[in-house]
């Protein structure tokens, strides 16, 4: 699936003139958490999200703890709070470093840059212009919508669950040898030593994904520490 499959489409947006208040309603009115920042040309300038409007003077909530002796000496981060939290304008609180997608963006990448950067959604952009948004919640969305697969009415054999298991297992740090793993009945077994609880829960995992296994059982054995490593 690609970001054109469960984007949003029609996109409330804002200007960089409007008011801050004035987009705090359009927010509760709307039941939108961000907006994208539509300069006069109609392309993306900025983001603004609820986060942007947590610290507000008009709160009392524009005070924060300083996390460290360089935050605290830091003129300029001062300066930029300031702005933050008092500022009437969203060009002056919008996020302006942004990262924006295309409609044929893998689903895959746009969940990776919103993981690794930590926002809650992502502008489409088509030769310059906005076309959509993709957010956290579209893809759990279209998670919810993909079909459930049919039960296979295939039963493997023993030996080709192990080999399936073994394919899947291929290549992966966290699996451990073929010796490791005995099938028998459909229930597959897991033996040897683990360095993490992690990765017995992975190949466990990948065993009940295959048809035909019947459950699978663990006697798996913690790593032990050599004593002063």
């Amino acid at each position: 699936m690609r970001a054109s499959d469960v984007m949003t489409a029609n996109v409330i947006s804002v200007t960089p003139d409007m008011t801050i208040r004035e987009v705090a309603k359009i927010f509760v009115e709307n039941k939108i958490s961000g907006a994208p920042v539509l300069d006069a040309s109609g392309n993306v300038a900025g983001m603004i999200s609820e986060g942007d409007l947590l610290r507000r003077s008009e709160l009392g909530t524009d005070e924060r703890s300083r996390k460290s002796w360089l935050d605290l000496w830091s003129a300029s981060h001062e300066a930029r709070d300031y702005v933050k939290t008092h500022a009437a304008l969203v060009s002056d609180v919008m996020t302006t470093e942004l990262v924006t997608v295309q409609p044929d963006t893998p689903l895959g990448e746009v969940a990776g840059i919103l993981e690794t950067r930590h926002i809650k959604r992502v502008p489409v952009t088509q030769a310059g212009r906005l076309v959509g948004i993709v957010s956290r919640a579209n893809l759990v969305q279209a998670l919810a919508s993909v079909p459930d697969e049919p039960a296979s009415s295939v039963a493997l054999s023993d030996a080709e669950i192990r080999a399936t298991l073994m394919g899947e297992l291929a290549g992966r740090k966290w699996s451990f040898a073929g010796r490791n793993l005995v099938v028998a009945d459909g229930v597959v077994h897991l033996w040897g030593v683990f360095q993490s609880a992690e990765a017995v829960d992975a190949v466990r995992v990948a065993a009940q994904n295959i048809p035909g296994v019947k459950r699978v059982e663990d006697h798996t054995e913690p790593y032990q520490m050599m004593p002063g490593i």
